[in-house]
């Protein structure tokens, strides 16, 4: 190339699912019918009062300019709502909400509004890719911290005490946990906030799973000290099936919001105000809302088991949230080739556990957005492999 990219692209490569989802197109372009079990795309509708507000909204002729930056006070108050009628935390929607053009956002804002060149920042392995790439981005320093299934996928902070811990300045944690299924607990938040505190960091709770399969909803923010030092992102991408909606927010305390809004505000202009108000209508539905959801997704929770115990995988049958994660037999040498060989000869795509991490080698992760046929159809097609 004659104009050389950035430093910073050398940190970072395409997203996997982004040249995963091109392989996959290019082998339905041949002829193939490909069952794409990888992505947690939902593939339910949002409710229906949420659609018909914003094809209202967006009728009205005075609602097509720029919005607020910081969010439509409709939006913030029903935010705020949410967080006390679900999960008994009081925000203020002028001060503590921030609404984002989807929580994936706010992990490049945060990273850029609190990460300095060669701070250190605490990324759960396994755990979402986007946080150790967006650390490089920034210029900040990948440092894994260990998720393992025989500590119940949680945090060895006792070990990370031990650990020279001064340059760390933001660490990432994610409950209900993705890719592993595990909820969170009061316990575990109230270790995490404590750690937090001893040793200024800033804590950050990625929390977009608490409506999938679960109803024991908690957020990082309910726990005693958590605004001192934490943060807490959530989505209405998979809780009320508007992925591509791109609808989040941030909480927190209001000096850390400043801050988030001082990068958000050079990045973008808002979110459509429709799109904005629609989604304060979806985060009224009512508790039975969530329950019919969820009474698709346990029905096609049942299915992905079927295919896990076809592969002979270990799974905790108490996981949480929009997938089945899975441990692949000792007979395999790793998740990545059986993948790739259920793609190629049955025709389905199931993701890998090393996407997550170096502790995600022998893990499989089965997505729950596929029909209850689609999921059955995938087995079928396995079981003819004879693996």
């Amino acid at each position: 190339m004659k104009v050389k990219p950035a430093d910073r692209t050398n940190s970072v490569r395409e997203y996997y699912f982004s040249a995963k989802l091109r392989q996959i197109d290019e082998m339905r372009a041949a002829g193939a019918d490909i069952i794409n079990l990888g992505i947690g795309s939902p593939d339910q509708p949002p409710s229906e009062n949420t659609v018909t507000r914003l094809s209202e909204e967006a009728r009205k002729p005075n609602v097509h300019g720029y919005p607020s930056y910081n969010g439509s006070p409709v939006l913030r108050k029903a935010f705020a709502e949410w967080y006390r009628k679900y999960f008994n935390v009081t925000l203020d929607p002028a001060s503590e909400i921030l609404p984002l053009i989807g929580s994936k956002e706010g992990i490049m804002h945060i990273s850029m509004a609190f990460v300095n060149p060669d701070d250190e920042v605490l990324v759960p392995d396994p755990g979402y890719p986007t946080y150790s790439s967006v650390t490089g981005l920034v210029g900040g320093i990948v440092r894994p911290y260990a998720l393992d299934e025989k500590l119940g996928w949680q945090p060895d902070l006792a070990a990370l005490e031990k650990e020279d811990l001064d340059r760390v300045k933001l660490m990432w944690t994610n409950y209900p946990n993705m890719p592993t299924g595990v909820k969170g607990s009061p316990e575990l938040f109230s270790r995490l906030v404590a750690f937090a505190l001893d040793h200024n960091i800033l804590l950050v709770n990625d929390n977009p799973y608490s409506f999938i399969l679960n109803n024991e909803y908690l957020s990082l923010l309910s726990v005693k000290g958590a605004m001192e030092t934490a943060l807490e992102l959530n989505s209405l991408s998979k809780s009320h099936n508007m992925a591509g909606w791109r609808i989040g927010m941030v909480a927190g305390n209001s000096d850390f919001i400043k801050t988030i809004l001082k990068v958000k505000t050079n990045v973008d202009s808002g979110i459509f105000l429709p799109m904005q108000l629609a989604a304060a209508e979806a985060l009224q539905n009512p508790a039975s809302w969530y329950d019919t959801i969820n009474k698709t997704y346990r029905s096609r929770r049942e299915s992905a088991e079927s295919i896990m115990n076809l592969l002979d995988c270990h799974f905790n049958p108490d996981q949480t949230g929009l997938f089945l994660w899975g441990r692949v037999p000792e007979t395999r040498p790793d998740a990545e080739s059986l993948v790739e060989e259920i793609l190629q000869n049955a025709h389905v795509f199931l993701t890998p556990g090393f996407i997550f991490g170096s502790r995600g080698e022998r893990y499989v992760r089965i997505s729950l957005c596929a029909t209850e046929e689609r999921l059955e159809e995938a087995r079928q097609r396995i079981a003819k492999l004879k693996l």
